[in-house]
């Protein structure tokens, strides 16, 4: 008779002694927590980034506040209605490396065509989702592959938040010591706790802006107009700028987005009609300064934890919170985005890194279990995180088809 028949029969102290479920406040806590982190790390991790291509685009300051409240906009809505909708968490963030792609690419380049460049790319990208092309390439990569490519984008951040102690001791080791604490007596709580401690350790620094100094800069919203209009459409810049956009956007985020959906259980998530979404939120707000939208990866796995929700059929409540906080920042773009960007670096790091935690233990203990797949997933998970870019396409790319090539090498010798 299976074990767990004969304790319904005949209990034992160790089952008596089971760790209490979550209470409702508990869970509501991780869920709000869940949301707000994924957006502090969204934000603060790369908006320097977009700020820099907005000053490569000539952007003034009431216009960098409309791109600001455009992709928030974009974000936030992608993330709380196909969440609400699917009942999966749908995760949706700007293309990083598209930003940092902008601010070498759009020296030079007039304002009308650079909005002609994101128009064109979003029609690229609705055609990827539509055609359904993507999904079928990432319904052959093995789930190995797949949870060896979420531990590489992932495991940057749980070094780099130990390793953020030698620049930020003073707000760093709090944190680690808060976690370590919260993670043994509440660890439902653990991550709140560690983002609580950071945030209290960076106000009490000499010279940190409180938060009432930090709200009243910038404007205090922005008015959705479009940045230049009518769009202009020339050939040079949509092949520099346009197909380098859509190829790094979908190489390096669309693809460890999908990943992630994947190695955390959601094998049976929609991929190309979410890549449709996006790509039409893309072609939409792109008058407005969105250059690309995509499946995010880190933010998401943020969503995608037990720390999220026990229940994964539940977890959908984070990615939605977090589409409610970014449509809280398009709402006050200024004074929200320049409250992001004052946080320091190393909390962002820090807060992420132990919030991930969890979910690269998982992904990397998915990734080496079967040990016909080892050496494949180990050539994917060391190449994703080396930070590899050939031929201007990042790691994520590069680890799955060096892995898929060691695969396709090695399946002889396995057969």
């Amino acid at each position: 008779m299976p074990r767990v028949s004969m304790a319904s029969e005949s209990p034992q102290p160790e089952a008596q002694a089971q760790v209490a479920p979550p209470s409702a406040a508990t869970i509501a806590l991780g869920i709000l927590t869940a949301g707000l982190v994924t957006v502090l790390v969204g934000f603060s991790s790369s908006y320097p980034i977009v700020v820099q291509a907005g000053a490569s685009m000539g952007l003034s300051a009431s216009q960098l506040a409309t791109m600001t409240a455009a992709l928030s906009l974009g974000m936030g809505l992608t993330c709380l209605l196909p969440s609400v909708w699917l009942k999966i968490p749908v995760v949706i963030a700007w293309s990083t490396p598209g930003a940092a792609l902008l601010v070498v690419s759009l020296q030079g380049v007039p304002l009308p065509q650079a909005i002609g460049a994101f128009i064109v790319c979003g029609v690229l990208l609705t055609i990827a989702g539509a055609s359904g092309l993507f999904e079928r390439f990432m319904s052959r990569i093995p789930l190995s592959l797949a949870s060896a490519l979420l531990a590489g984008v992932l495991l940057r951040f749980g070094i780099e938040a130990f390793g953020s102690l030698r620049t930020a001791a003073q707000i760093v080791g709090p944190m680690l010591a808060a976690y370590l604490v919260a993670r043994r007596s509440a660890p439902r709580l653990s991550v709140p706790i560690t983002l609580a401690v950071g945030l209290a350790a960076f106000w009490i620094l000499p010279g940190a802006a409180p938060p009432a100094e930090i709200a009243r800069l910038g404007d205090t919203g922005a008015s959705l107009q479009p940045l230049a209009w009518p769009p202009q459409f020339s050939l040079p810049v949509l092949l520099g700028v346009t197909v380098p956009l859509f190829l790094v956007t979908m190489a390096s985020q669309n693809l460890p987005g999908v990943a992630v959906l994947r190695a955390a259980g959601y094998e049976r998530a929609p991929v190309s009609k979410l890549l449709t979404i996006v790509g039409l939120a893309t072609l939409l707000l792109a008058p407005f300064g969105v250059f690309a939208l995509n499946l995010a990866a880190i933010t998401a796995a943020l969503c995608m934890g037990p720390d999220a929700h026990p229940d994964p059929a539940r977890r959908w409540l984070a990615a939605a919170m977090a589409g409610v906080f970014y449509l809280t920042v398009a709402a006050f773009a200024g004074p929200i985005a320049a409250w992001f960007a004052s946080l320091p670096r190393e909390l962002v790091v820090a807060i992420a890194g132990v919030a991930l935690l969890p979910t690269i233990g998982r992904s990397m203990h998915a990734a080496l279990l079967d040990e016909s797949q080892r050496d494949p997933a180990l050539v994917t998970l060391l190449t994703t995180a080396s930070g590899l870019t050939l031929a201007g396409i990042g790691s994520a790319f590069w680890g799955v088809v060096f892995g898929v090539i060691t695969m396709l090498v090695w399946q002889p010798r396995r057969a």
